[in-house]
């Protein structure tokens, strides 16, 4: 199947969107384009005195000096303090190819006090299904920083034991991807909504034809495509590139009773409602005081406790907001009264319970 792009239509669609319209690869994947995670185990070494004495960590350098032709006595326990156990994960990009380079994390998995200095040993590096995609090696960039005296005090700036080697791992083995297959190509949505993907389905339909995409859910959108490759590759930039106008989210107020942070959309809508809030400050004070008896009383000193117990009520407020209020009149008015972040929170609570919110009250 063949499909002829006008490159006049697609300038024309592109210079007639929308200050607000976002671009097609920007809110949106492409099904089977994805990224795969490796995982490896290795040794780092060179260490200058900061790795560790484990056991997994001298059976580890048994096994790599037996590679090597080097038999040790099962009775010897090697001093390896300049080597340390460590885990080494990847993520292999989609049409990754073998002979390319891709970044590598390196995580201290034992007792090591810092992996600064070091060097990462041949890894391999494995995917889900345990075959061997990528070999990693090469020196650990560390951004942390340990220190420690012999009084047991230290100073630890950021990670010292996880580093990263920029294209330390080498392609090996490439993932096959159902780029090219069929007859269609699909469209994710990052986030799922059926008005998002309706209009996206017109944008592509505007530029190619009616019914080239189809919306199949609030999520994917799938779009008829050529099956020559380098044509589909030609077609998948045009219409990636497209802009269109996203549906607005749904009205929510995100609370975070952790940091005090609250977030409000635009959307969120007031009904009718009238608001008081008032802070009431009680504050309770102990003091002891010692009673000392008359010296020809022959009594007991003892020891009394005075409570002072005092109760300050500020001004209360209240204010009303009429039907239709927005985010601007809500945080207009909370200005006013002066509430603090943990007042607020109980106000958009009381609001929901009262049903004069219209949108989600989301608690993380």
């Amino acid at each position: 199947m063949k499909i002829v792009l006008s490159i006049v239509t697609v300038i024309g669609l592109l210079l007639s969107s929308s200050v607000n319209a976002v671009r097609i690869k920007d809110v949106s994947t492409v099904q089977g384009i994805r990224s795969n995670q490796l995982v490896g185990y290795g040794l780092v070494v060179g260490l200058p005195g900061t790795g560790e004495q484990t056991s997994f960590t001298e059976q580890s350098f048994k096994a790599m000096l037996g590679n090597f032709g080097i038999q040790l006595p099962a009775s010897l326990k090697p001093k390896i303090k300049n080597v340390a156990a460590v885990a080494v994960h990847a993520d292999l990009p989609a049409f990754s190819k073998p002979g390319q380079n891709i970044d590598i994390t390196v995580s201290s998995i034992g007792s090591a006090g810092s992996l600064r200095g070091g060097t990462l040993l041949q890894t391999f590096l494995k995917g889900a299904d345990g075959k061997i995609y990528a070999v990693a090696q090469g020196s650990l960039v560390v951004g942390g920083l340990g220190v420690q005296g012999l009084d047991g005090s230290q100073v630890v700036i950021n990670t010292p034991t996880v580093g990263r080697i920029p294209n330390g791992a080498t392609v090996e083995r490439s993932v096959p991807t159902p780029f090219g297959n069929g007859d269609h190509i699909t469209f994710n949505l990052n986030e799922p909504d059926f008005t998002s993907a309706k209009r996206l389905a017109d944008t592509i339909n505007n530029l190619v034809g009616p019914n080239t995409a189809k919306p199949m859910d609030s999520v994917s959108v799938r779009v008829i495509a050529p099956r020559d490759i380098s044509q589909r590759v030609a077609y998948l930039s045009a219409i990636e590139n497209l802009e269109f106008q996203p549906a607005s989210t749904s009205a929510k107020i995100i609370v975070n009773s952790r940091t005090g942070t609250i977030v409000i959309g635009k959307d969120v809508r007031l009904k009718p409602a009238a608001i008081t809030h008032g802070n009431l400050t009680v504050t309770i004070a102990e003091n002891q005081q010692v009673d000392q008896p008359n010296p020809l009383a022959q009594g007991q000193t003892v020891v009394t406790n005075q409570t002072i117990i005092d109760v300050a009520r500020d001004d209360t407020r209240a204010f009303v907001f009429d039907p239709g209020a927005n985010l601007d009149d809500l945080v207009r008015a909370i200005n006013q009264v002066g509430a603090a972040p943990g007042d607020l929170m109980a106000i958009l609570e009381a609001l929901k319970q009262a049903g004069a919110i219209d949108g989600q009250l989301v608690v993380i």
